[in-house]
């Protein structure tokens, strides 16, 4: 026996949601009936988005260094707020900046809605509360010295949206990285970048392409501010300070290279330096010691190539 179909009065279409990111993908209607090789080059395929959004978006992501510049030169920090998978990549972003770059950890916040148990269990209520997000900016105590980096894939976040306002009623410079055009976020920073990723493969799903769009755009952000900081010379990453064996001989070999120095000097070298490559470089380079090294980066404000009188 078939069950009759239900019968009533029609229920009126749900509004159409102007949201790219939600929007039900038109290339892969039959997505779950795919062979495994398939299915897997429609995932990889759908990625390439991310790339072009990315792309796009330099010339905003430009204009957000480039204001972002002074702040952290004056000793302003770099914090980072989201919900969800964007709260998440914030979180990683101002994590790798430590170890990377020898960025105090004090100056790269992450906060993300529903507290540090959501950077493992997802707490999706909490991104409903935009009172949230302005009291977690009150909390950090955002000031005008600050850069605060609103993320969300949607732009219309409610907590971030909240902490969007309760950071620029703080003076701090906001910058706002969402991936639908006109998004409420994007209207609501100093600085707004567009990442268009349109339509997930699986729709709706922002842990896709959207997340991917926006860890390559925190990538170039972040790094873009570390090497005008003076945290790179050349392309090598001299501000890494040696603290286990992977990182030891990674300055190892980054000393040797911006030296040219052979395997035992640059070693006694890193050990004079406390373990740090960019006081190694200057003091290979001019025949220095490491304090007249270090006084000489510090009156070059951290530049290794203006302290070995590059510039």
């Amino acid at each position: 026996m078939t069950t009759p179909p239900l019968t009533g009065p029609a229920t009126p279409p749900l509004p159409a949601d102007p949201r790219r990111t939600e929007a039900v993908h038109p290339g892969h209607p039959d997505l779950d009936r795919l062979g495994v090789d398939a299915l897997v080059q429609a995932l990889v395929d759908d990625q390439h988005a991310a790339l072009a959004a990315v792309k796009a978006a330099a010339p905003a992501l430009a204009r957000a260094v480039e204001a972002a510049l002074p702040r952290l030169q004056a000793g302003g920090r770099l914090l980072y707020l989201g919900a969800g998978t964007s709260g998440r990549l914030g979180i990683l972003d101002a994590s790798e900046l430590p170890p990377t770059f020898s960025w105090p950890p004090e100056r790269a916040v992450g906060l993300i809605a529903g507290g540090d148990g959501a950077i493992r269990r997802a707490t999706e209520g909490a991104e409903d509360d935009p009172a949230r997000g302005e009291a977690d900016v009150v909390g950090a105590g955002v000031g005008t010295g600050d850069v605060a980096l609103l993320l969300a894939a949607s732009g219309t976040t409610p907590y971030v949206l909240g902490a969007a306002r309760g950071a620029r009623a703080a003076g701090a410079l906001t910058v706002g990285l969402a991936n639908n055009p006109g998004a409420p976020l994007l209207a609501a920073v100093d600085c707004p970048v567009l990442l268009d990723t349109g339509p997930e493969v699986i729709s709706g799903s922002t842990r896709l392409k959207a997340g991917t769009a926006q860890k390559i755009a925190l990538n170039t952000l972040s790094s873009a501010l570390m090497v005008r900081l003076g945290k790179v010379y050349g392309n090598l990453m001299v501000d890494l300070r040696a603290s286990n064996a992977k990182l030891e001989a990674r300055a190892l070999a980054l000393t040797c290279h911006a030296t040219g120095a052979g395997e035992a000097e640059a070693r006694a070298a890193l050990a004079g330096a406390g373990g740090h490559v960019k006081t190694a470089v200057v003091m290979l380079r001019l025949g220095v010691d490491a304090p007249e090294a270090r006084a000489r980066l510090e009156a070059a404000n951290g530049h290794a190539r203006l302290a070995l009188g590059e510039e």
